[in-house]
């Protein structure tokens, strides 16, 4: 899979590889929007930072097989850049997933979703900054969509304590999306997620030991290891390498419309599994949001 990737990536037209981009970031995006979910439903269970490091741990192994080999033939090539693969783990493993993990003890799956859609307005700040010129179109997407997460976190009951630590991942993720288009050419695709995977995982080593200390361990159960398994095997190994194959072909800020998608994933994941409705105003808000991920888009 990995390969076929790759060689379309360098294959395609710039058509094609910008709707192959779309394709992987709305991928990574659902996978995504089913992880807050498990992240709220283990938030009695495992703590935050056990949860973020057996995530990563599975979505090592999960990648291993494809990704170490890889790396250790560009270990030079890693060791030149890796102050770059440090910072970019450092955001998008250690620190972005035991965030979101801390917001699933306080605040709902559906908030989560919501404010971390807000990630592509820091995406599109920091591309800008670089000197990318956005377009009209897909300014115009950002600002429909943004207006419409705004229009839906504000109709909510007030930010809870766990909603300020989704804000901090939010910005987080985007700080990550951003560092994306820096990430060396050279640098294989799956040699970067098992090095960042496994940088993410010894950095998260400390804290799993004050957890385990302070707060004990979990029991394992099938209510415990299957949504690990989940998140770590989709959301981390399978979602990650679609988002970073995605923001390469079309750009954090092209990438980031689409994951305005987020808030309406996780509705139709609470509407199926938890049975919970949609008001007439969620519905318009989600509108907006699909609108703007259709304009940005095409832009």
């Amino acid at each position: 899979m990995t390969v076929v990737l790759d060689r379309t990536a360098r294959t395609t037209s710039a058509p094609r590889a910008a709707a192959l981009g779309v394709l992987l970031a709305a991928v990574a995006t659902v996978v995504w929007s089913g992880s807050f979910v498990t992240s709220r439903a283990l938030h009695d269970s495992v703590p935050p930072v056990q949860q973020a490091f057996w995530r990563w741990t599975v979505a090592l192994v999960a990648v291993a097989p494809f990704g170490a080999r890889q790396a250790w033939r560009q270990r030079k090539l890693i060791r030149r850049h890796s102050g770059f693969v440090v910072l970019a783990s450092l955001l998008g493993v250690t620190v972005y997933n035991t965030l979101v993990n801390q917001a699933g003890s306080t605040t709902s799956a559906a908030n989560m979703g919501m404010i971390m859609a807000a990630s592509p307005v820091l995406m599109a700040v920091f591309e800008r900054l670089g000197g990318t010129r956005l377009g009209a179109r897909r300014v115009g997407g950002l600002l429909v969509a943004c207006g419409g997460v705004v229009l839906l976190v504000g109709g909510g009951a007030g930010l809870a304590a766990g909603d300020l630590w989704m804000i901090a991942a939010a910005c987080c993720f985007g700080s990550y999306s951003a560092l994306l288009r820096r990430k060396p050419a050279e640098l294989g695709g799956t040699a970067f997620l098992f090095t960042t995977f496994l940088c993410g995982t010894v950095l998260l080593l400390p804290a799993q030991g004050v957890s385990l200390a302070v707060q004990g361990g979990f029991e394992p159960t099938a209510g415990t290891v299957l949504p690990l398994l989940y998140v770590g095997v989709l959301s981390s190994a399978v979602a990650f390498f679609a988002w970073n194959r995605a923001v390469a072909l079309v750009g954090p800020s092209r990438a980031g419309v689409v994951y305005y998608l987020q808030p309406l994933c996780v509705a139709l994941l609470s509407w199926v599994l938890l049975g919970e409705t949609v008001s007439a105003a969620q519905a318009l808000c989600m509108a907006l949001i699909l609108g703007g991920v259709m304009l940005g888009a095409a832009g």
